[in-house]
């Protein structure tokens, strides 16, 4: 009973904070996290019979996207499938379920957020947790060794959701790989390009991209003392910095990782460090880390990479930063992460540049991406590698931002792509208005017709008001006598007689103009 009176007290402390939310008029996706939370506890109640009401809800961690929303996402899919192609790639499908084997081992301590399936007295499978791998199995079980790709699908992750900042355990992911043995850093830069392409083309607002390598990382983990067994833990703590600060991170490095407290201060004073070019050639010129070969050959490849940035113009947004990890196992190289920041710059002590002593304060991650030489391979029997660069778009990230802008914008979203409304003035007249929907359906225009037999036409008018069809094609008992259509403009309420003949033409004018 004590359970009971328990969750009873906290249904009424939720119920008063979804309450508080709807009087403070806050976003949607916020009030229906709380709305869950209440269902969520409620379902916990149950009945006087023990029995479990069913409630219907979304299970946690997804949503439905309704019509407005979905115009969104197919502008920002469109944006981003347009830059993909203008870059010359093709796209592949995969499963959304792979062999558990395939999953295992290749995400580090991100490992326990993979869906396992139920083994249903066959395979052992689990739900993909991102598409760099299964890309990785694709090329290894057909033999590809060059293919420049992008695949945008769902992935699943048993992650905490925190659905108001875009974070699910089901969503988009939009990938874009080059495959294949190709000179150092062009197709790396080309990726970071791409990245520049679509965050500009999108206006999300102001955005840097960080840069770093493993092979620097690594490097410098050696020379800072940490024993080869801890990089990837540590480097797993380290990629925490975007969201904790310095102390936070020292503390789980000593406290939890065991490394040495002299050895974690000195890989704070590098990850502290950020700059460009400038920064690639002083760090090859450092005493301590000029003795590891692993980051020279990364410290030239930045240079490298800087340079050919130089002549895509996006050096502008892009900063070499040494505190960025990225806590996957599968990265050899380059790696990188796209941020939007405030416009206001907010100081960052625990990090020391040269050149700024403020930076904009960062307000979450929407692209990140990495050189993966070694994953293909890991595939192969025969362990042949085939190098990879790839990026991925933070989808949900941007929905969430594009949803937020439509919101507080006064302009309306179209849900409909309809052109033309069919209507007519008179009763009686259904099959001339089907009669001259179909004429125009078959001239490629996109038209509708009400399905009543004899609708008012004010409410046909309305409906095209409401929904944003920018003509009427209206039909009466004169119009037909004299083999015209009425075009009527919703907007300016302009009015055009124009001959059966011509209707088809003088539309497609009048959408173009």
């Amino acid at each position: 009973m004590a359970d009971r009176a328990q969750i009873q007290e906290a249904i009424k402390t939720q119920g008063e904070a979804v309450r508080k939310l709807k009087e403070q008029k806050a976003s949607k996706d916020q009030i229906d996290e709380e709305v869950a939370k209440l269902l969520e506890l409620k379902a916990r109640l149950g009945t006087d019979d023990g029995k479990h009401p069913f409630v219907l809800k979304t299970p946690k961690g997804t949503r439905d996207y309704n019509p407005k929303q979905m115009a969104i996402r197919e502008k920002v899919f469109s944006t981003i499938i347009g830059c993909f192609k203008r870059h010359g790639a093709e796209t592949i499908d995969t499963p959304v379920f792979e062999l558990k084997e395939t999953l295992t081992g290749k995400y580090g301590e991100d490992s326990k957020l993979i869906y396992d399936l139920k083994d249903q007295g066959g395979e052992l499978l689990s739900l993909r947790y991102d598409l760099t791998v299964p890309f990785a199995r694709y090329l290894a079980m057909n033999k590809i060794t060059n293919i420049k790709r992008y695949h945008i699908a769902k992935v699943y992750r048993r992650d905490n959701p925190a659905m108001t900042r875009g974070r699910y355990r089901e969503f988009y992911q939009c990938d874009f790989d080059i495959a294949g043995q190709y000179d150092p850093m062009i197709p790396d830069a080309e990726c970071l390009k791409i990245v520049h392409e679509i965050l500009s083309e999108l206006q999300l607002g102001d955005f840097r991209i960080k840069v770093n390598d493993r092979r620097i990382l690594d490097g410098m983990f050696a020379v800072c003392g940490v024993p080869d067994d801890k990089f990837r833990t540590i480097c797993s703590t380290v990629d925490k910095l975007d969201k904790a600060s310095w102390e936070e991170v020292k503390s789980e490095m000593v406290g939890e990782k065991g490394l040495a407290p002299e050895a974690a201060d000195q890989i704070g004073e590098y990850v502290s460090m950020q700059g460009g070019l400038d920064l690639a050639e002083k760090l090859l010129q450092d005493a301590k880390l000029s003795q590891s070969k692993q980051a020279v050959a990364g410290l030239t490849d930045m240079k490298q990479l800087f340079k050919y940035l130089e002549l895509f113009k996006v050096t502008d947004k892009v900063v070499f930063d040494l505190s960025l990890a990225r806590g996957l196992d599968y990265y050899t190289g380059v790696i990188y992460e796209a941020v939007l920041t405030q416009t206001q710059a907010e100081p960052q002590p625990q990090k020391q540049n040269s050149n700024a002593a403020e930076e904009p304060a960062s307000v979450g991650s929407v692209a990140g991406g990495g050189r993966y030489d070694g994953l293909v391979g890991m595939f192969d029997p025969k362990g042949r590698r085939v190098p990879c660069v790839g990026v991925s778009i933070g989808i949900e990230r941007v929905f969430s931002i594009m949803e937020q802008k439509a919101e507080a914008s006064a302009d309306k979203i179209r849900t409909t792509e309809t052109e033309v409304m069919v209507a007519s003035a008179q009763k009686n007249l259904l099959e001339e208005r089907l009669k001259l929907t179909a004429e125009l359906w078959d001239a490629g225009i996109k038209a509708e017709v009400m399905y009543k037999k004899n609708p008012k036409l004010l409410s046909q008018l309305q409906h095209c008001e409401e929904t944003g069809i920018p003509f009427v094609a209206i039909i009466g008992e004169q119009e037909i006598k004299d083999g015209v259509v009425k075009i009527r403009n919703v907007a300016t309420r302009e009015e055009v007689d124009v001959t059966r003949a011509d209707l088809v033409k003088e539309i497609k004018n009048k959408l173009q103009s």
